[in-house]
This record gives structure tokens, C-alpha cells and sequence, in this order.
């Protein structure tokens, strides 16, 4: 009896030399950003930046609302994790578009300095906070939105209709919730889609290369 491989699509694409070479660099380069992003964050965290005018901000209540925050991010990931066993152009996709995410981040963050909102309230995520390099939160890690870009970056990767509409659902939830909680502004919110997609078209781009 002929034994069926469970997941037919990965044991293809690992044969593939092509697709090894990508996912190898790819995994590379994450981890460089990884290791990399912590050093990045202390330093905004003591810039002088600027605080913004925000008149949509100032009319919304501060709440702490952390938990469904993370609720949304980590049921996305799951899901992407789940779909991503049988799809191993979907975890390629995904991992260069989240480079290119991350490096567009650092520039923008770069280029437009800026100082937490008043009223923030610190998000509360241990696993997050470990990535920043310190348990204490980051509050100058503002334009463009990372929580926001992250779940919009799933919007354009997923294939299936169903998934889509979750990280859609999520990502406007999401981009809702963080101005609640008052951590970024709202030109942090509404600019991550754009970046997000550019970053997701050069990803894609390597991927189908």
C-alpha cells in the first residue's frame, strides 16, 4: 500500500532548489531584523519626536483593550499557521512580505519621528514586548501601525474567501481598537494598508520570481 504523503504541496516544494534557496534566505533575513529590531527600538524610545494633532483621537475614550488586541493577532497567526501547512507559497509569501513590512517600519519610523498620544495606555502582551527587547512597553513605536499592518498583511496573502473576510474583520478591528487604547495616532492606522500592500506586491514579486 502506497503511503500519501500529508501534506503533498511542501514535500514538492522542498524538492524544488528554487523555492529552498528563497525560504533559506527568507528565514535568514528574519532572523537578522529579529535580532536587529530590539537595538532599533531603544533608540526611538529616547528621541525627541513630535506629538500630532489628532482631532478623531481626542473624541474616542482611553480603555485598556489588550486582551481582545491579541485575541484577533494570535487567532490570525494560528490560522495562518494552520493554512500554511499546505501551502507553502503562502508561508513564502508571508515571510518576505513581513521583511520588507519590518524594514519599511524602521524607515518611516526614521523619517517621521514621533511621541506617544496622550492617554496611552501600554499594551499587554509579554511575547510582543520580548521581540522589543525589554518587558517595559514601547510607546514610540508609532507611524505606521504595526499591530494593524501585521493582520492587513494576512488580508493580502490568504487565498480563501473565508480567511480574507477574517483579516479583514480583524484588521479593521484591530485599527480601531489601538486608537482606543490610544497608541498610535490615526494617520499611524490609516497609512499601514498602503505600506502594507507595497510590501506585500515586493514580496510577492520574489516569491513568483
Amino acid at each position: 500500500m502506497e503511503l500519501v504523503h500529508p501534506y503533498p504541496k511542501w514535500l514538492l516544494a522542498i524538492k524544488n532548489a528554487t523555492f529552498r534557496t528563497k525560504l533559506i534566505i527568507g528565514i535568514v533575513l528574519l532572523l537578522a531584523v529579529v535580532l536587529l529590531l530590539p537595538f532599533f527600538f531603544q533608540y526611538i524610545q529616547h528621541r525627541d519626536g513630535y506629538r500630532l494633532s489628532d482631532v478623531l483621537l481626542d473624541s474616542l475614550p482611553s480603555a485598556n483593550v489588550s486582551i481582545p488586541i491579541f485575541a484577533m493577532i494570535w487567532s490570525a497567526v494560528l490560522l495562518f499557521a494552520i493554512r500554511s501547512l499546505r501551502d507553502p507559497q503562502l508561508l513564502l509569501t508571508y515571510l518576505y512580505g513581513f521583511v520588507f513590512l519590518c524594514i519599511c517600519r524602521v524607515i518611516t519610523m526614521v523619517v517621521v519621528p514621533l511621541d506617544p498620544p496622550q492617554g496611552l495606555i501600554a499594551l499587554t502582551d509579554p511575547l510582543s514586548n520580548y521581540f522589543y527587547g525589554t518587558k517595559d512597553f514601547i510607546t514610540k513605536d508609532l507611524f505606521f501601525s504595526g499591530h494593524t499592518a501585521t493582520l492587513c498583511l494576512f488580508f493580502y496573502c490568504f487565498q480563501r474567501k473565508t480567511d480574507k473576510i477574517i483579516s479583514f474583520i480583524f484588521t479593521i478591528a484591530v485599527g480601531f481598537l489601538v486608537l482606543i487604547q490610544h497608541v498610535h495616532y490615526t494617520i499611524d492606522v490609516v497609512a499601514a494598508p498602503f505600506f502594507t500592500f507595497l510590501c506585500f506586491f515586493m514580496g510577492k514579486k520574489i516569491v513568483n520570481w
